[in-house]
């Protein structure tokens, strides 16, 4: 029953899936960002027309989201002016990985094929959807041919993404096929994943970039840990996407901790952006603090302001502010809300437990909270892929 359906068509996992927005290559970060907004996705796939304009055939090389802007904002080319950098094409932002991210696959394609893809690197699958389901093989034979005009993309073919996540609740509605292995720990299945990234927690999140943009490429989340490897919190690539672009001033401004904290709020309060605007004065960040005026419509920090008032002092007292430059809202022992297993957790509680909280992975620790790994969405269909031969 399990090989049964891992080589089933992934056009039922399409089934009430909705039209994939789209934008062009070409155009501009600025265009883009009012296409995200109207939306209301955090993410939209980026096409591009391979050949003449008239006969040529669109693909889909990637996908755009607020979080490539904030990094690109980061960008030491784009600090001066960031308007400028709004100006520039998606297709300079769009991240770069050793597979690509984002990939076709016909609708009649396996289950199993489109593990293998998400295995070797695969974040999105793109799938072409119609109306109804035919078996009359010339059709499909068209459907498969049929070539993307450019001025009719959307009238001719509607596609729609498929995630690892819409693989794992599949998987999930029929877990009891795949027995014994759902009950097995993951340690057991050896699915921790210890190839993971991981910040101190007073490091400075403009020392950082790297590892944000491999974050990004690879849709892994940032475990922040303190001096024993234990973990405080994250930083996510999902959270960075429903972020706005004043989160790239915090990043060159703040701590790595600071940075989680400018995150969790929907709209920083008035001294944590006064704070940041302070720090890009004396980075001499002109543009950077123009954006975030903009964006408030607050005016600049006075000269005589403190980060840490009387309230905060006692707050800040646990924590070394000259060694992490901290707000001086949370300390070293502060634990942000991260989804965690156990090593013996089993494979289904922590299946259950990523899409209760639609996380793309759940962190491992010790009863001490020392980080082990993680067990993530593609481990987890490693998992119970292997039943196939």
């Amino acid at each position: 029953m399990a090989v049964r359906l891992l080589y089933g068509e992934i056009s039922d996992l399409c089934v009430g899936k909705p039209k994939l927005g789209w934008i062009s290559a070409s155009a501009s970060i600025s265009e883009a960002l009012s296409a995200l907004k109207a939306s209301g996705d955090t993410q939209l796939s980026v096409w591009e027309c391979t050949g003449e304009s008239a006969n040529g055939r669109w693909i889909c090389v990637g996908k755009f989201s607020v979080a490539d802007v904030i990094l690109y904002l980061c960008r030491e080319i784009n600090l001066a002016d960031p308007f400028k950098a709004f100006e520039a094409p998606v297709s300079d932002i769009l991240p770069k990985a050793e597979f690509p991210i984002v990939r076709h696959l016909e609708a009649d394609s396996s289950l199993l094929e489109a593990i293998e893809c998400i295995l070797e690197g695969t974040q999105n699958l793109v799938i072409p959807i119609t109306n109804h389901r035919t078996t009359d093989a010339r059709k499909k034979s068209f459907i498969r041919k049929k070539v993307l005009k450019c001025d009719c993309l959307n009238r001719h073919l509607h596609c729609c993404w498929l995630t690892q996540e819409d693989m794992v609740r599949y998987l999930l509605n029929s877990i009891g096929v795949f027995s014994p292995i759902p009950t097995l720990t993951v340690e057991s299945l050896d699915a921790i994943d210890s190839d993971i990234i991981t910040l101190p927690y007073y490091k400075a999140a403009s020392s950082a970039l790297a590892q944000f943009s491999r974050a990004l490429a690879q849709q892994k989340p940032i475990a922040v840990v303190d001096d024993e490897n234990r973990l405080i919190g994250e930083i996510s690539p999902v959270a960075l996407a429903r972020c706005n672009i004043t989160t790239a001033a915090a990043i060159m401004t703040l701590s790595v901790a600071d940075l989680m904290a400018y995150i969790e709020y929907s709209e920083p309060p008035e001294d944590l952006v006064q704070l940041i605007k302070m720090r890009l004065e004396g980075k001499n960040l002109v543009g950077m603090m123009e954006l975030m005026d903009e964006f408030f419509h607050t005016s600049k920090a006075p000269s005589s302001y403190s980060p840490c008032s009387s309230d905060d002092e006692s707050l800040s007292s646990s924590i070394d502010i000259s060694k992490n430059g901290g707000w001086g809202r949370h300390s070293s022992t502060t634990r942000w809300e991260v989804v965690v297993c156990g090593p013996g957790s089993s494979l289904v509680a922590v299946m259950f437990q990523a899409l209760a909280n639609q996380v793309p992975c759940v962190w491992v620790v010790e009863e001490d909270q020392t980080l082990v790994g993680a067990v993530t969405l593609a481990g987890i269909l490693e998992a119970l892929s292997n039943v196939a031969p």
